[in-house]
């Protein structure tokens, strides 16, 4: 992209200074911001080689880094090609832009798309996620494909970068057609295949604690959905409004062919509603998502660190690795005892294979770690090595909210756990 730009003169045109040089600018930041846009989409358009090799959570990760610079690009290139053109005719900055909205092929689109885009960013900044409902968040971040749809007509009718060159057409068509494809393969046919031919419904649901609520789904030749314990769906329950907007579930227990479960802890609206569900209605799915699977577990020793809901993925997890009895501990982070789900399973799982228990109680530590305030005085790799002895050489399987998790991340780490063993899932959005 940086080479179509230079061959098309754009470093002769920065040597030259003057008005050409900030135009000339301009056109390098609005071709890598839309490069960065369209690596956005294809982040998170869940390819499943993609998912497999890095995680949903790393490349979430990418996907925001991406977006917010990709964004400051795009504001950089409107300022600039504003400046130079202006610069050119000797004419008022502020004239000049209003004069190109108007005038210009596809502006009037990127406008609308730039104005897109400003909202999914505004919306993603952490202060603002914290006061919005997911259910809203993710309705608001899909103006993203929006945006970026907005921005090609002006891109390929106006952009010198864009149509200089057959290099430059096939360049950009073939990035904007990956994209698509990607976006309607992998986010739209492939899951409404799968939920068609799965036909998914809710047998039954059971009250597991206070707000936690298990959902047993039975459906169609179970057998041949390729999910695998510790993975999660997206998840639309046709019960009524609000349908169409997905929640991401894990399942809580080993899949069997038979019937699927999901655990619903209580924290907004969706997830409220799921205590509500009756028996027969239809659910859609997307995924099979995460890479906090078997796949990964090399045999002998593995530690699972599950903090609240957190505790459901590894819950799948202790019914499918094939680990030796003695072999496998379970630390729990909970509040207090009556916060403990599961613990029928947990007891099973202790005296038929063998797994050790661990449970911590209480309020969170005043500092960034993953014990209770009444361990707080342990340093976090020391309490860790106490409680799994064997953590240096264990597959390590942690899930549970961001800070909790990067914690015990950084303890295992600290405690002798190589990284490429140390496998997380986290619930954020």
């Amino acid at each position: 992209m940086t080479a179509l730009w230079v061959s098309n003169g754009g470093v002769q045109q920065i040597a030259g200074g003057g008005a050409d040089a900030i135009s000339a600018s301009g056109r390098l930041t609005g071709l890598w911001a839309s490069d960065l846009l369209l690596l956005q989409v294809l982040l998170m358009a869940r390819i499943p080689l993609v998912e497999r090799a890095f995680g949903q959570d790393r490349l979430a990760r990418w996907h925001r880094w991406s977006g917010f610079t990709s964004f400051w690009l795009m504001i950089t290139h409107i300022v600039l090609i504003t400046l130079g053109y202006a610069g050119a005719t000797h004419a008022n900055a502020f004239a000049e832009l209003w004069d190109m909205i108007w005038t210009y092929p596809g502006m009037l689109l990127a406008t609308a798309g730039t104005a897109a885009l400003l909202m999914v960013v505004m919306t993603s900044i952490r202060m603002a996620r914290r006061r919005l409902r997911y259910e809203s968040w993710h309705l608001l971040h899909l103006y993203a494909y929006l945006g970026a749809g907005l921005a090609l007509p002006h891109q390929l009718w106006t952009g010198t970068d864009f149509i200089a060159s057959a290099a430059s057409t096939v360049y950009w068509w073939s990035l904007y057609a990956v994209s698509a494809g990607a976006v309607l393969t992998y986010r739209i046919a492939i899951p409404a295949w799968r939920s068609w031919r799965h036909r998914l419904v809710v047998s039954h649901i059971t009250a597991e604690g206070p707000g936690l609520t298990s959902v047993y789904l039975s459906g169609h030749r179970l057998d041949r959905l390729p999910v695998r314990a510790g993975q999660f769906f997206q998840w639309r329950f046709l019960d009524g409004y609000g349908w169409s907007r997905a929640h991401p579930y894990s399942l809580s227990a080993t899949p069997h062919g038979q019937m699927l479960r999901i655990t619903v802890k209580d924290l907004g609206d969706g997830s409220a509603r799921v205590a509500s569900l009756r028996p027969g209605t239809r659910a859609l799915i997307e995924g099979p998502y995460g890479k906090l699977s078997g796949e990964v577990y090399r045999g002998g020793p593995v530690v699972l660190l599950a903090c609240g809901i957190g505790i459901t993925p590894l819950l799948a997890l202790l019914g499918d690795l094939p680990y030796s009895p003695g072999q496998a501990t379970l630390v729990y982070r909970a509040r207090g005892e009556s916060d403990i789900a599961f613990r029928d399973e947990l007891e099973w799982f202790a005296a038929n294979r063998g797994v050790r228990r661990v449970f911590l109680f209480g309020k969170r530590a005043e500092r960034p770690s993953w014990l209770p305030a009444e361990y707080a005085d342990y340093a976090d790799a020391d309490a860790l090595r106490r409680v799994a002895p064997q953590i240096a050489i264990s597959d390590v399987y942690i899930c549970g909210p961001d800070a909790w998790a990067e914690a015990a991340r950084t303890a295992a780490r600290a405690a002798g756990t190589p990284a490429d063993q140390v496998h997380t899932e986290l619930f954020s959005w």
